[in-house]
Order: C-alpha cells, then sequence, then structure tokens
C-alpha cells in the first residue's frame, strides 16, 4: 500500500512539471543578431580598437551618414591592441565608458600593435606565434568579447587586412584565425578584411577598385594603413554584414498577439476574418503568412510552386549515392505579378530578370531578381546576355575582382606608353595639273565681269 501510494504522489508531481514543458517550448529565442528594439529606435555604434580602428570610423561616418536608423558615435573608443603591457587597464576603462553609455553595436578592430613578444611575470620573454604567445592572444581576445557579451552589445570584429611585409603576413593571418576562433564562439560577428584586399595573385597591392570599380590608391606608404578611399572600402564590408542584420531585425519586430483566440479577435479583427473566409490558405501559400496582414488573398496570387529533383553523385568510397534537393519557389503576391506585367503587350512579355543567390546570417539563402540592360545598350549585341555574376558591379564589390583596363583609360597604367598613331593627311592637288580651273575666291573684285 505505501509503494503504491509513493508511485501516486511521483506521478502528481511530474504532471505539472510535464504541463509546463510545452509552454517553455513556445518561447522561442529570437533569431536576430541585433535587438529588434533598440535604445530610442537607433543603432549607436561605437567603433573600437587601435589605428586601424580610427580609419574605419571615418569610413562608417561616412558610409551611414543619410542613414536615420544608424548613428555613428562621434569619436572612437581607443585600444591598443591586446598585447600591450597595460591590456587590463585598458579593458577595464573601456567597460565602465561603455556602462555609462551602452551602444547597440561595436565595430571592434585591432591587431596592428599585436605583433611583439610577451613578458610573463618571471621575466620569461615569449617570441609571437609560438604555442604560448597564442594560448594568451586568445585569452584575452576572449575575456574582450565577453566582457561586450555581459553589456549585451552586438560586436562585428573586423581582421587585420594583408600588409606589404611577407614575413609580418604570416602572423597576421595566425592572428586573424584566433580572433576568428573567438569571435564565432561568443556569438559574435567575424569581417574577414584580409581577403578583401588582396590583389590577383592573392598578394598584397596599394591600388585596386574602389566601390565604383576605378582603380585608386587605397593603402598608405607604410603598406599598413588605408587611404581615405582604402577606408570607405574597409567599412563596406562592416555595411554589407550591417545591413543584412538590420533587416533581419527589422523583421523581428512583428510580435506575435499574447492571449487566447477569443482576445486575439477583439484586439485585431481583421486578421481573425482573413483566417475564417480563406482557411488552409497558409498551407497553399507554402506556409508563408505576412504577420499583421489584414487584406485577403486576391485571384492573382500565384501559388507555391515547388518541386524535387534527384542527383546522382560518387561518395569518397566510390560508391554511388543519390541525393535529393527541394527545388523551392515561394507564392507571389497579386500586387507583385501586377508590378511586373504592368508594361507587358502581346508582342513583347514581362521578363522578371537575372536570379541573385546569396546567404544572409541564420544560415537562410535569399534569391534577388533584376532586368539587366538591353543588350542593344551594354555592347552585347549579337552574344547574348552575361551571367549575373559576371556582371562589372557584382565582381568589384561583392567578389572584390579588379576589373582589367581599358587601353588609353585612366586606369590604364602600361610602360612605356604606346606610342600615338600618325595622323593621315590627305595630299593637295594642283588645279593646274588636273586641268580643272580653281574655284574663284567671293573676295576677287574681278569676279563676275564679262571678259574682253
Amino acid at each position: 500500500m505505501l509503494r503504491r501510494c509513493l508511485i501516486v504522489l511521483a506521478f502528481l508531481s511530474v504532471a505539472p512539471l510535464s504541463a509546463a514543458i510545452p509552454a517553455l517550448a513556445q518561447e522561442e529565442p529570437s533569431s536576430s543578431f541585433l535587438a529588434p528594439f533598440p535604445k530610442g529606435d537607433i543603432y549607436r555604434i561605437s567603433v573600437i580598437g587601435d589605428d586601424l580602428a580610427e580609419g574605419l570610423f571615418y569610413g562608417l561616418q561616412e558610409t551611414f551618414l543619410s542613414d536615420a536608423r544608424v548613428q555613428v558615435l562621434s569619436k572612437p573608443n581607443l585600444l591598443n591592441g591586446l598585447m600591450r603591457p597595460d591590456h587590463e587597464e585598458k579593458v577595464a576603462a573601456l567597460e565602465e565608458d561603455l556602462r555609462r553609455d551602452p551602444p547597440a553595436v561595436a565595430a571592434l578592430m585591432l591587431g596592428a600593435w599585436d605583433r611583439v613578444s610577451l613578458r610573463t611575470s618571471s621575466g620569461k620573454r615569449v617570441p609571437v606565434g609560438t604555442p604560448e604567445w597564442r594560448a594568451e592572444y586568445s585569452a584575452r581576445a576572449d575575456r574582450l568579447l565577453k566582457m561586450f557579451k555581459r553589456l549585451n552589445i552586438a560586436v562585428y570584429l573586423v581582421g587585420i587586412p594583408n600588409v606589404r611585409k611577407w614575413d609580418a603576413n604570416e602572423d597576421v593571418q595566425m592572428m586573424n584565425e584566433i580572433l576568428r576562433e573567438r569571435a564565432y564562439l561568443n556569438g559574435m560577428k567575424y569581417i574577414d578584411s584580409y581577403a578583401g584586399f588582396l590583389d590577383e595573385s592573392g598578394g598584397y597591392s596599394g591600388w585596386g577598385p574602389d566601390l565604383t570599380g576605378k582603380i585608386v590608391k587605397l593603402r598608405d606608404g607604410d603598406g599598413i594603413y588605408f587611404t581615405m578611399a582604402g577606408n570607405r572600402k574597409l567599412a563596406h564590408f562592416v555595411e554589407r554584414e550591417l545591413r543584412r542584420d538590420l533587416k533581419q531585425a527589422q523583421a523581428a519586430r512583428s510580435v506575435p498577439l499574447l492571449g487566447s483566440a477569443e482576445e486575439q479577435v477583439q484586439i485585431n479583427p481583421g486578421k481573425a476574418a482573413v483566417k475564417d473566409s480563406a482557411p488552409g490558405a497558409s498551407e497553399a501559400a507554402g506556409g508563408a503568412v505576412l504577420a499583421g496582414s489584414t487584406a485577403a488573398p486576391s485571384a492573382g496570387d500565384q501559388a507555391a510552386d515547388n518541386g524535387r529533383i534527384s542527383l546522382k553523385t560518387v561518395t569518397a568510397t566510390g560508391r554511388e549515392d543519390v541525393v535529393t534537393l527541394d527545388i523551392v519557389r515561394p507564392s507571389i503576391p497579386a500586387s507583385v505579378v501586377a508590378l511586373v506585367t504592368r508594361k507587358e503587350s502581346p508582342d513583347r512579355p514581362s521578363q522578371l530578370g537575372d536570379v541573385l543567390v546569396d546567404r544572409i546570417a541564420s544560415g537562410i539563402n535569399v534569391m534577388s531578381t533584376f532586368t539587366p540592360p538591353t543588350s542593344a545598350a551594354s555592347g552585347l549585341a549579337g552574344r547574348g546576355r552575361l551571367s549575373p555574376t559576371q556582371s562589372s558591379y557584382y565582381r568589384v564589390l561583392v567578389k572584390g575582382e579588379r576589373l582589367p583596363p581599358r587601353p588609353g583609360r585612366a586606369d590604364d597604367f602600361v610602360w612605356p606608353r604606346p606610342e600615338p598613331k600618325p595622323i593621315e593627311t590627305k595630299p593637295t592637288v594642283d588645279p593646274l595639273e588636273t586641268g580643272s580651273a580653281a574655284p574663284a575666291s567671293p573676295a576677287d573684285p574681278e569676279v563676275g565681269k564679262p571678259r574682253r
């Protein structure tokens, strides 16, 4: 009897816990890297780091000058690397400043002053790159990033760019590996600036394409720091990641209503009317439902058309395997269809354009369509259209390639310069030799008089 009572009591104690598990599972954490609701509804950015970060500060100020959502603070917070003797005092002072006025975002860039040996408490010198030096560098970077994590500041850690000295480049890549690892383990974003400034052969070059594709000087004469054009390009890599996260944070602002179904009907009756009039509409549209939508589905909507293909591959052991891939085509609202087909005619059907696929945060692939210029305007008549990934803006801004200069253009630095072609002049013809009379000059006073 006692054993049966114990079993009943154990069941009663577990039942409330199991009932609370589904409620906890419903509280999904936000997938946005940035806070959806920043203080004052403005994302304040603090640039922190060494002299390289100071150049990044000027580039970010110019980048977000006209963006009302983003405010770059008036001056950078200087932190001369991680391997200085006064590093702990500098980090403590930085934490105190950030607690007093915490920003929403921190653009962190350091490492230009970190290629120095380490002195232990016993006076032993530890050279750069040794296992002890790497362990200490990793520990200091980890403590710094954890400080930002405690203050709930989203950090974009910018890696060290390539430098002109080849032996220093090995240390730069080693430090970038440590910084990248620490950033990922602490949930921060790492911006790779090393690959963004390599030349065509994978080495250092002080010149390269700017954001418009023009070949300009990007690096200073010391082979480390940047010019103003280089700082603007450096800021572009941070801007690209930040704008993606801003869009994701904007989407995370659509918070579902709390309360029972009856309470939600009283607060938002239009949304309930849509659900009642179109049952199963979300399943027919591939599960994509706009939060807060109050308009009923239109008859011109294009439903989702998902497909599946099977590809034969060969595994590492040499065996054939079949991989099944899902091809997803989401539903298209009637407003988008009407916008695309507004200039459509029987002899000229509308084109949705080319498709570019890009990966954003959380491993989500985004497909964008755009219509390139006509073949006549782009000089491609008779040769077909270029692939979107071969377009000039994609190769320069996304892939970071340097476009070959055209002969004679300002960015054509071929030496020695080609000799200019001689100007061809037509030989003068004597009218007496050809037998034809020379035309009379209007200023001749004898013109028009009869000959005697």
